[in-house]
């Protein structure tokens, strides 16, 4: 048994929504479940390690609700990239390269990176959706790997296509979902470990996935017991390829198919109709917005957002700090003449914990005896008052991951102080050799199906 106390917090938040602090609290966590807190709760402890948090805030993990990890050997591409006057020739020149370049070694590094970012920046968890149409068989694995050897909470998925190799593709795609959902089942049924890691099933978006494809993706939902992971109506083109093939409103046609309930992560929706939404409400499903990404590729403003009943927030690839995805959130919604207020955005946040207890079958994302030890204690010096009404706003305006101090996932240290418990640096020299050789093969074509 391993015991963690955390003394003398100068505030604890124990819920993100509704938000909910203490002032002056001990926390106490045995083995990866916070058994204890209160004022001087921690003083009878027999503990393994004890963190004074004086001065400090400690808050739940924050959960980034859509990444691409595929994406973590982008930043400051060199390759030769075509023009992309649109959103379609964006994922045909630059995404659609950079996936069918990868091998199993830069999706490792991808993982790796891409979560000690997470890490670094407050994030707890990653739900992931991942592509590597050269490599499918197996990549599942390499990016548990990364979130395994950084220590942080995952999930992943594959994203299932046709653009590539028409239906064998999508059969493959299916096939590497139900496998590595199986291969989780195993590992939890063993009540060996505490496992970190679970399994959505992934859909690259409806316009690329044939109606054979979908009945494929329904039959693994049905055999795995998850949930779609996919994106929808992130430009226009998607819309317009559904009314046009199948004479359906999107989440119409993927409701015919049995893919919308209560575990669906369906990805920007900028264009969905009402009925969509309806049906995604009436199904309990989440939508997950990434104002960051959707300003890149300017694709648009999504105004439906008001309608969402489970809103969460995702990043779509561009890290994994969720306290800058919530202040471009909130002040895109504020420039676009939205009405809502931090405190809707704060809620979004959080609902990322929701998906994660629906995979997970565990409490999590408050701190209160029973749910999983993932908090961030931060040294946030607060130059006004910080109570449960004003949170948000913190959030909004002031609160940021540069305060961020030590992170603890699933009742393990993974950063102290700022600082890994290994030589993150060379990780990150070794995944910048990798990112060159990825670059290159764009270039070439080499390794490309």
């Amino acid at each position: 048994m391993s015991v963690i106390v955390i003394k003398n917090a100068e505030k604890v938040i124990t819920s993100l929504d509704p938000p909910v602090l203490q002032d002056g609290a001990d926390i106490v966590i045995t083995n990866d479940i916070v058994t204890a807190i209160g004022r001087n709760t921690g003083d009878e402890a027999i503990a393994d390690k004890v963190i004074d948090a004086s001065g400090c805030i400690v808050h739940p993990g924050l959960v980034c609700s859509h990444h691409h990890y595929y994406s973590g050997l982008s930043r400051g591409i060199t390759a030769n990239i075509g023009p992309t006057p649109d959103f379609i020739s964006t994922l045909q020149e630059l995404w659609w390269r950079i996936d069918r370049a990868l091998d199993e070694e830069s999706v490792y590094y991808s993982s790796m990176i891409c979560s000690l970012d997470a890490i670094r920046s407050g994030t707890t968890a990653v739900i992931d959706h991942h592509s590597s149409p050269s490599y499918i068989t197996g990549s599942l694995d390499a990016i548990k790997k990364g979130f395994v050897e950084t220590g942080l909470r995952g999930m992943t998925c594959y994203e299932v296509t046709n653009r590539n190799g028409g239906d064998a593709e999508i059969e493959k795609g299916v096939e590497e979902n139900v496998r590595f959902a199986k291969s989780i089942d195993v590992e939890k049924s063993s009540g060996k470990i505490s496992y970190l890691v679970e399994a959505a099933i992934g859909g690259h978006a409806p316009f690329t996935i044939s109606d054979t494809g979908l009945g494929l993706l329904a039959e693994a939902v049905e055999e795995t017991g998850r949930g779609i992971h996919l994106h929808i109506a992130e430009d226009l083109y998607d819309v317009s390829v559904s009314h046009h093939l199948y004479r359906k409103d999107l989440v119409l046609r993927l409701h015919d198919y049995g893919l919308i309930n209560e575990r669906s992560i369906l990805v920007h929706g900028l264009f969905l109709s009402n009925e969509d939404v309806e049906i995604l409400n009436q199904q309990d499903g989440f939508l997950v917005h990434n104002a960051r990404s959707n300003m890149n590729n300017n694709v648009g403003y999504n105004k439906m957002l008001p309608s969402v009943k489970n809103l969460a927030l995702g990043t779509d690839g561009i890290g994994a700090d969720m306290f800058e995805e919530l202040k471009f959130a909130y002040f895109k919604n504020r420039d676009a003449g939205g009405r809502f207020w931090p405190p809707k955005y704060l809620s979004a946040l959080s609902n990322g914990n929701k998906i994660l207890e629906r995979y997970f079958s565990e409490s999590i994302g408050n701190l209160e005896p029973g749910y999983k030890a993932d908090l961030v204690i931060s040294d946030y010096l607060s130059p006004t008052p910080l109570n449960d009404e004003n949170l948000a706003g913190h959030f909004a305006f002031g609160m940021g991951s540069s305060s961020v101090k030590t992170v603890i996932i699933n009742g393990k240290i993974v950063l102290e102080n700022r600082e890994f418990p290994f030589d993150a640096g060379q990780i990150y020299r070794d995944a910048a050799k990798h990112a060159e050789r990825v670059w290159e093969r764009m270039n070439t074509g080499e390794n490309i199906t």
